[in-house]
């Protein structure tokens, strides 16, 4: 496994990482600990979760499968998303995330989290708000890294902007869904982070099982996919979402690849990226997703994925999550 630095920070991450939306959910609490355990035997250190995940069944199952192992992970949440009904259960002000942080912290049985992450960008709580609350959290010892989720470049920057005329601590890293089938990234977002500083954490790296291979123009929704298990997914299935994915296919069969590891691969390569998150339901699916660590991208298989994906630079997003 090898390793990068989280942005310009000093924390290093392993280039695959560990995500946890599934936990409590598609995977039941052996299930999970057995993939966390298989993870990290494998050399991931990055696992990635929320306070939402699963009704907040993901960060207890992750407490209690850390067990001993805690200092062996970088471990990171997130809060700002919808929790509740209440007024107050959901954006970046200081009451709401010192209450959802210490709720986290009590489930994943832990006294710090490496990197706390605003899930969404609010726009109804001032940016120096919640800056000042997670430079505090800093200071206090139960965060260390901050970092940001479904942002959009220019709140990024302002939100650097704020931190350095405050002398507050910086965002290290920011979420958002990057692959093959949404390089929308590549716009704003990547020549921003590549000036800053600013690592990439890619979330939906194979577009939600798009670029597995598994769905086909004219198929039935295979069993157990994710278009099975929840309805609404069924949106993405389009025709050039489809046909990427049939194209990824190819090309990874002409290559002796899995068309999921050399997704992965790809998007390894992609600049300011640290790491990338892979969600699994069982040990089989993380093991195919740790072969993309072996894959050598050469210019020209690299220049025909970036040839049939190009579309996608100024395609829609593929997901986005926002308050407001």
């Amino acid at each position: 496994m090898n390793y990068r630095r989280l942005g310009n920070s000093g924390l290093k991450v392993s280039e695959l990482g560990l995500g946890t939306n599934a936990f409590g959910k598609r995977a039941d609490q052996e299930t999970s600990t057995r993939i966390i355990d298989h993870a990290l035997e494998h050399g991931i250190n990055f696992i990635d979760t929320a306070n939402i995940y699963a009704n907040t069944e993901s960060e207890r199952i992750i407490g209690q499968a850390l067990a001993g192992k805690r200092q062996d992970v970088v471990l990171a949440t997130k809060a700002g998303l919808p929790k509740g009904q209440g007024p107050n259960e959901r954006g970046s002000s200081r009451y709401h995330l010192q209450q959802e942080l210490e709720g986290s912290l009590k489930r994943l049985k832990t006294d710090y989290v490496d990197l706390y992450q605003i899930h969404a960008f609010d726009p109804e709580t001032p940016l120096e708000e919640t800056l000042r609350t997670l430079n505090d959290m800093v200071s206090s010892g139960k965060v260390r890294y901050i970092g940001a989720s479904n942002y959009a470049a220019w709140e990024i920057m302002k939100a650097i902007g704020i931190s350095e005329l405050k002398g507050y601590v910086r965002y290290v890293s920011t979420q958002t869904s990057y692959s093959l089938a949404d390089r929308t990234p590549e716009q704003e977002l990547v020549p921003l982070c590549l000036d800053q500083g600013v690592g990439i954490i890619p979330y939906f790296p194979l577009a939600g099982g798009i670029l597995t291979g598994k769905y086909n123009q004219g198929s039935r929704v295979p069993t157990g996919s994710r278009a099975e298990t929840d309805p609404n997914f069924q949106r993405f299935l389009e025709d050039h979402n489809i046909k990427l994915g049939e194209q990824v296919s190819q090309l990874a069969a002409e290559h002796g690849h899995s068309p999921s590891s050399l997704s992965l691969a790809w998007l390894m390569n992609r600049p300011t990226v640290s790491t990338v998150i892979v969600g699994a339901t069982k040990t089989e699916q993380l093991d195919d997703n740790l072969k993309s660590l072996e894959i050598e991208m050469g210019e020209d298989l690299n220049a025909s994925l970036d040839e049939i994906s190009v579309n996608f630079v100024h395609s829609k997003p593929f997901a986005t999550y926002r308050l407001g």
